[in-house]
């Protein structure tokens, strides 16, 4: 489905539930706020499914959109969902009724009736600002969680998955009069003391492999303890590993209670495909950001990402 095919059906269409995804992003929770906006902007009905694992920063932008309990929607559209299997508990009793998915990851299972699939976009963001825009729907209130999406997922313009669309986007959304300064500052410029005490105990434990290349590192729930860090503070900490000289790729492994370990994995795509390293153990995501589920220890996790990292550092072709 195109842009023009997508903003069609949202216009003809009414009564609105939309979904994000578990453990969600700036990406998910903007584009889930913003097209919400924009659609009552039109006069339609539409509400956010409550994001109950959000942190307090990102579920800010859903506040006075949760649908009220008993709410039966009429439509449902999923944003920024590459797969049912990132639905949250609360998405469950939607996911065989999923009317439209808007979508940029490559993964993408097409679960939906219907699916706006632009693979080539940073942030799902991008597409959901050009659905808007071609629905005559934008303002401050829109534009804002939506900059907020698209600046997130390319780590305020500066990871490889930047493009000049990018930049457009950007631009179109911070004309609309948004607090771009406040907004950067908040989600780019701050850092708890508890997350500086959780890098440093990162920095500490971590493992360098592949000639100083490959970054790995375990955070355990005894770390988190140990610097009293929650979810909140754990925000992207991939990509602070690659700041180091000389890293190329690097692996986060969070353990979660009931023996689970969540893997981010980051990459230069050009090396190294970080969505075919993920699908190695199940997960899945774009060529530079991807990340994946296994059952185990800390250490049972990193023998399994690095012997996946391996595997696919060995193979010639990485596209």
């Amino acid at each position: 489905m195109t842009i023009q095919e997508a903003a069609a059906f949202l216009a003809a269409h009414d009564n609105y539930l939309i979904l994000t995804h578990k453990r969600p992003d700036g990406d998910t929770i903007g584009c889930c706020a913003g097209l919400c906006r924009a659609l009552r902007k039109l006069g339609k009905t539409a509400y956010a499914l409550p994001s109950l694992d959000a942190t307090k920063l990102l579920g800010s932008y859903l506040e006075g959109l949760a649908a009220p309990e008993g709410f039966a929607p009429d439509t449902v559209v999923s944003v920024d969902i590459a797969a049912l299997g990132l639905l949250p508990d609360n998405a469950q009793p939607y996911r065989d009724r999923i009317d439209l998915a808007i979508d940029h990851h490559p993964s993408q299972e097409f679960f939906a009736r219907e699916t706006c699939l632009e693979a080539d976009k940073a942030a799902c963001g991008e597409i959901i600002w050009k659905i808007c825009t071609e629905l005559g729907a934008m303002d401050g209130e829109i534009a804002t969680p939506l900059y907020v999406a698209v600046a997130t997922d390319c780590g305020c313009f500066v990871y490889a998955n930047t493009t000049p669309h990018t930049h457009r986007a950007a631009a179109a959304l911070m004309e609309q009069g948004i607090p771009v300064k406040a907004l950067n500052k908040k989600h780019f410029r701050t850092k708890s003391m508890r997350r500086m005490k959780l890098e440093s105990l990162i920095l500490q434990n971590m493992h360098l492999y592949h000639g100083g290349t490959v970054a790995v590192a375990p955070i355990s729930l005894e770390m988190m303890a140990e610097a009293g860090a929650t979810s909140e503070d754990t925000d992207d900490l991939a990509a602070f590993l690659g700041q180091i000289e000389g890293v190329r790729h690097t692996a986060t492994i969070r353990e979660h209670e009931g023996g689970q370990c969540r893997i981010s994995v980051r990459t230069r795509a050009d090396l190294l495909n970080a969505t075919k390293v993920c699908a190695r153990l199940g997960g899945g995501g774009h060529k530079a950001a991807s990340g994946c589920t296994v059952q185990g220890t800390v250490a049972e996790a990193e023998r399994a990402i690095l012997a996946a990292i391996g595997d696919q550092l060995s193979q010639p072709d990485q596209d």
